[in-house]
């Protein structure tokens, strides 16, 4: 399924997969549509928006993980978060990457049926059905010294996190996302520990990495900058899981010193889930394609993405939702034309944040789902 729906000040789409199990699937993306409301009655028009939509279009599914994508974090992050403290019962994110049509607020929910949830106390949000337990980690940060200490500590504490529940980053974490303050200054000290941190824990050139999105983003307080967010499986086995690699259009990413897989998918009984991580114009040899160009660009992006998507067994139809990420506001009308007329009803948000390399002017991320029928226990 995917459907738009409109209300009065914000617009909906919804990407719904269901294969007649207990598990039903749904990504939503909400956009506010009038950038002449206040934050407290574009926050509010989200929220209202979101509550319907749930009761009428998601047959009473579980919201398992938020992300809210704010325009000015310092001060817009306590009046969401006295919304939240409502219904606490899901992973939640909160980024300052500003939505880039002219609103301060925009929310990506995923949501799930027959599923139960709850707050652990290691610290990580758990989603549980069957064989799996599926566990999130949202907004770690810390206020150390620099980028490269800051994440070098929370991800040795997300270390503990898993190995509390029976976990490892090798085996069991399936995709990051880091956020940068300043992604021009700080993003090298993020990489430095990140390399440093996975080579402690197996995770090499040689073996594997994780899919994962390194962008420029910050939270309220500025004297963040490292935030990071995870996914992980635990009852996930080895030969469930593999890499995208995509070797006629992108080259390994520790070619260049750093170190996530371009994609993950992960294959369960009944379906399978593709996780593409931040990409941009690229070719096989590390190469920035069409600089200066942001219509070329998302060409070559969007090349790179589905031959990614074919390698595991997808194409763009199966794509649930889709994050875009823009350097310059400026290019937003081009992009929005352009993913307005190749994806009018999939759930795609375009935010303000810098790619970690400034001649990339786009970057996205999106994940896939699809039917499958495997040996592996279900979803």
């Amino acid at each position: 399924m995917n459907k738009t729906i409109e209300f009065e000040d914000t617009s909906v789409r919804i990407y719904g997969f269901d294969n007649g199990t207990e598990v039903s699937e749904f990504h939503v993306i909400i956009n506010v549509k009038n950038p002449f409301l206040t934050y407290t009655e574009q926050l509010t028009s989200v929220m209202e928006t979101f509550s319907s939509v749930r009761k009428t279009e998601l047959n009473g599914a579980e919201t398992v993980f938020k992300r809210y994508f704010l325009s000015d974090a310092a001060n817009q992050s306590d009046e969401l978060m006295n919304w939240e403290l409502e219904t606490p019962n899901c992973a939640l994110s909160v980024i300052q990457q500003g939505p880039l049509n002219g609103t301060k607020i925009a929310l990506w929910a995923y949501l799930l049926t027959g599923v139960q949830t709850r707050a652990l106390s290691s610290g990580l949000f758990e989603v549980s059905h069957g064989n799996y337990r599926h566990l999130w980690l949202t907004g770690a940060c810390c206020k150390a010294k620099d980028s490269e200490r800051q994440t070098r500590i929370i991800l040795n504490d997300y270390i503990m996190q898993l190995a509390n529940e029976g976990c490892n980053l090798a085996n069991n974490c399936i995709r990051t996302w880091l956020f940068v303050n300043d992604v021009d200054l700080n993003y090298a000290g993020v990489v430095k520990a990140r390399n440093e941190v996975f080579i402690t824990q197996n995770l090499t050139d040689q073996t594997h990495f994780i899919a994962s999105t390194g962008i420029g983003g910050r939270q309220a307080d500025p004297h963040v900058l490292s935030q990071i967010d995870a996914y992980a499986i635990d009852g996930i086995k080895k030969e469930q899981i593999s890499y995208l690699y995509a070797p006629t259009h992108l080259n390994r990413t520790s070619d260049y010193g750093v170190s996530f897989e371009r994609g993950t998918y992960v294959d369960y009984g009944d379906r399978r889930h593709v996780f593409i991580s931040g990409t941009a114009s690229i070719n096989n040899k590390g190469e920035i394609v069409h600089r200066g160009d942001v219509r070329a660009q998302c060409h070559r992006m969007w090349e790179n993405v589905e031959t990614l998507l074919a390698e595991a067994g997808c194409t763009f139809d199966d794509a649930a939702q889709m994050i875009v990420y823009l350097r310059d506001p400026a290019d937003y009308q081009i992009v929005k034309q352009l993913y307005e007329e190749r994806f009018p009803n999939k759930p795609w948000v375009i935010v303000n944040a810098k790619v970690c390399r400034p001649g990339w002017l786009i970057e996205m991320e999106t994940m896939a789902i699809k039917k499958q029928e495997t040996s592996h226990p279900a979803f």
